[in-house]
């Protein structure tokens, strides 16, 4: 399944009116994002040898209960995935919330275009949200395939500039049991970044992001069993463009 950059807009604008109608019908709340990464950095770790991604996410959000559908496609690898999910909002107190989810990922492709793989992945957070300067979260990740899980602590603070801009520093750690790798558990990766938004008009706002990861001990002990040689610490970055269509 290799699109081209125009079949790629062609098939997410198809993706967005098709829940835009969905929309319609159910008075919900409706966002599209679409944007680029310069690479395809999760957990740490550089998913594809060459380039960046491509990517467009809809979601349909009704009361507590939003669902969603993401493609991503590599700029310069042959590599598509498909994530479609649902997650759930709750509401712990006035100063705690929480959200549990489910998402089904499809991939194909990555370096070897006979691979396909199927996961399923379970996935909560934590947030303790007193303050907007200072907002500490705990995530945890099940995967199915892996059967092996994923946890990470982050800080972030959000600092509105003025009624257009805004800034969000942020930091985390990141802990890998068997989601990433088998043969480790432990610490995984040190992560730092920013996020910057500017709010073009009421409904449309743009995004950028810039990061830094420093591999531990799960990704350094990956790399050296693999034979693995160069930095193993990532720089990358984004620009994106949001929507609420409704």
């Amino acid at each position: 399944m290799n699109l081209s950059l125009s079949q790629y807009l062609l098939l997410s604008a198809l993706i967005g009116l098709t829940v835009g109608a969905q929309a319609e019908e159910m008075a919900t709340q409706w966002y599209v994002s679409t944007g680029q990464d310069s690479h395809y950095v999760t957990e740490g770790r550089n998913n594809l040898s060459q380039g960046g991604i491509y990517w467009t996410n809809t979601q349909l959000t009704k009361d507590e209960l939003t669902g969603f559908v993401t493609l991503v496609r590599g700029s310069n690898s042959h590599y598509v995935e498909w994530n479609l999910g649902v997650e759930y909002l709750i509401k712990l107190s006035d100063t705690l919330e929480s959200y549990v989810g489910y998402q089904r990922l499809e991939t194909y492709g990555s370096g070897d275009s006979s691979l396909r793989n199927s996961d399923n992945e379970f996935f909560s957070k934590v947030s303790y949200t007193q303050w907007r300067w200072l907002t500490p979260s705990l995530s945890y990740t099940y995967s199915t395939l892996a059967a092996g899980y994923f946890v990470e602590l982050s800080l972030h603070s959000h600092w509105q500039l003025d009624d257009k801009i805004s800034l969000s520093p942020y930091l985390s750690q990141g802990f890998d049991f068997q989601y990433a790798t088998e043969a480790h558990n432990g610490a995984n990766h040190f992560q730092l970044g920013i996020e910057a938004n500017y709010q073009l008009a009421k409904p449309l706002r743009l995004s950028a992001h810039l990061a830094r990861t420093w591999s531990m001990a799960d990704i350094d002990n990956e790399a050296q069993s693999t034979g693995l040689e160069g930095s193993l610490d990532q720089t990358y970055g984004g620009l994106h463009l949001h929507w609420q269509l409704r």
